[in-house]
C-alpha cells in the first residue's frame, strides 16, 4: 500500500462549522500535511482532491475536519490562502504568505516542498530552545517541593516544642514561620493569589499595547547572552524564509512582505519595513539593509554575504547558507544560555534551602538550654 491509502475512517462532519480558528496543530502533523500535499499535487492530483485525501488518513483528529473545510471552500471557488487564512492559529502569516506567492509564480508543489523542510527545521529549533528551558525548571520545581517540605513539615515542629516552654526561636526561624503560616492561611493565600492575578492581567495588558511591546522587544533583544539566543533564532527564521520564497521565484518584495508579517519582534519588523520601503525607492537589497533602521541587529557579515549574492545572481543559495550558519550559531547560543543558567540556579537553590537549613540548626543548637527551663 502507498502512502496515500484512503480509509474509510473520515473524519465525522456536522452541520454546524468547526470553530477551527482555536485549534492548535502539532508541528509534526503540519509537516505531514505539507509533505504530502506537495506530493500529491507534484503527481497532477486535483487539491480538492489531495486535501480530501489527506484529510481522510489517520491520526489527524480535528485536523483533519480542518482540510475537508479548506477542500470545500476551494470547490466554492476561494483560492487555496484565502480559505488557508480562515484558520490563523492553524496556519500562520508566514505558511499563507508562502502559499499565496506560489499561487502567483504557479510553483506550488515546489513552494510545499521548500514549505516542508522549513517546518522540519522550524520545529528541531523549537525543541532544541525548549530542551535547555527543561534543566532550569527541573532545578526550580525541585528548589520548591525541598524548601515547601522544609517549612510546612519541619519548622512547625521546633515552633511547638519552644512553645511549650515559652521561648521565642531565633529570629531567622521565626521569620520562616510566620512565612509558612501567612502561606497556609487560605485568606492570606486568596489575597496573594489576587494579587499575583491581577499583576499578570496587567503585566499582559501593557505588553498588549505598542509601547509595552516595544519595550519588552527591546528587552528581548538586548539582554546579555539570552538576547543573541533570540536574535539567532530570528535571524535564522527570517533567512529561511528568505531563502525558501526566492529559491522557489518569488521577488524580493513579495518574500520582504511575508517576513515582516511573520516577525513578532516589532524592531526586525521594523527593519524589514524599511528594507523594503528602500527597495521601491531603489536600493538594493544589501544596500537597503545596510541603510535602514535596526540594521545593527544584523552582523555585518551578512550584509556582505548578501552583497555578494546579489553579484552572483545566488541570493536564494546565499540566504540558505546563512540560515544554516546561524542554525549552528543558535545550537551554540543554546548551549552557553544552558551552561550559564547551571550554576545560576544551583546557586540560587542553594542560598534559599541554605537560609532554611540554617533556620533549622539555629533552634537545635538551642535545644538543650529550652529543654531545662
Amino acid at each position: 500500500m502507498n502512502d496515500f491509502t484512503i480509509n474509510l475512517d473520515r473524519p465525522e462532519r456536522t452541520d454546524k462549522p468547526f470553530k477551527g480558528q482555536r485549534l492548535k496543530v502539532k508541528d509534526s502533523d503540519l509537516v505531514f500535511f505539507t509533505t504530502q500535499l506537495s506530493i500529491m499535487l507534484e503527481s497532477g492530483v486535483i487539491l480538492s482532491e489531495a486535501l480530501d485525501s489527506i484529510a481522510a488518513q489517520r491520526n489527524l483528529g480535528l485536523f483533519g475536519v480542518v482540510l475537508l473545510e479548506i477542500s470545500e471552500k476551494i470547490k466554492a471557488g476561494r483560492s487555496f490562502s484565502e480559505a488557508l487564512s480562515c484558520y490563523p492559529t492553524v496556519f500562520d502569516s508566514m505558511f499563507i504568505g508562502m502559499v499565496r506567492a506560489s499561487e502567483l509564480s504557479g510553483k506550488m508543489s515546489e513552494m510545499l516542498d521548500v514549505l516542508s523542510t522549513y517546518l522540519n527545521a522550524e520545529s528541531e529549533t523549537k525543541k532544541q530552545v525548549r530542551g535547555a528551558m527543561v534543566y532550569p525548571l527541573i532545578m526550580l520545581l525541585m528548589s520548591v517541593a525541598a524548601t515547601g517540605s522544609l517549612m510546612f513539615f519541619v519548622l512547625p515542629r521546633f515552633s511547638k516544642i519552644y512553645e511549650s516552654r515559652g521561648a521565642d526561636l531565633p529570629a531567622l526561624t521565626q521569620m520562616l514561620v510566620d512565612f509558612s503560616q501567612i502561606l497556609g492561611d487560605p485568606q492570606s493565600l486568596a489575597v496573594i493569589f489576587t494579587s499575583l492575578l491581577s499583576v499578570f492581567f496587567v503585566w499582559n495588558y501593557w505588553r498588549s499595547t505598542p509601547s509595552g511591546k516595544s519595550v519588552v522587544d527591546s528587552v528581548m533583544v538586548r539582554t546579555p547572552v539570552i538576547g543573541v539566543m533570540y536574535v539567532d533564532a530570528v535571524v535564522t527564521r527570517n533567512m529561511r524564509t528568505l531563502s525558501a520564497m526566492v529559491n522557489t521565484g518569488v521577488g524580493i518584495l513579495e518574500s520582504l512582505e511575508v517576513i515582516k508579517d511573520s516577525c513578532d519582534n516589532v524592531h526586525f519588523k521594523e527593519l524589514w519595513a524599511s528594507v523594503d520601503k528602500k527597495i521601491r525607492e531603489g536600493y538594493q537589497f544589501s544596500e537597503a539593509i545596510s541603510i535602514s533602521q535596526g540594521s545593527n541587529l544584523l552582523a555585518p557579515g551578512i550584509m556582505q554575504m548578501l552583497r555578494a549574492g546579489e553579484k552572483s545572481g545566488k541570493l536564494g543559495h546565499v540566504c540558505e547558507k546563512i540560515s544554516i550558519f546561524y542554525e549552528k550559531k543558535l545550537q551554540n547560543s543554546i548551549k552557553l544560555v544552558t551552561a550559564l543558567i547551571e550554576p545560576v540556579m544551583i546557586t540560587v537553590m542553594g542560598a534559599v534551602i541554605g537560609t532554611i537549613a540554617i533556620a533549622l540548626l539555629l533552634p537545635v543548637f538551642r535545644i538543650s538550654s529550652v529543654m531545662t527551663q
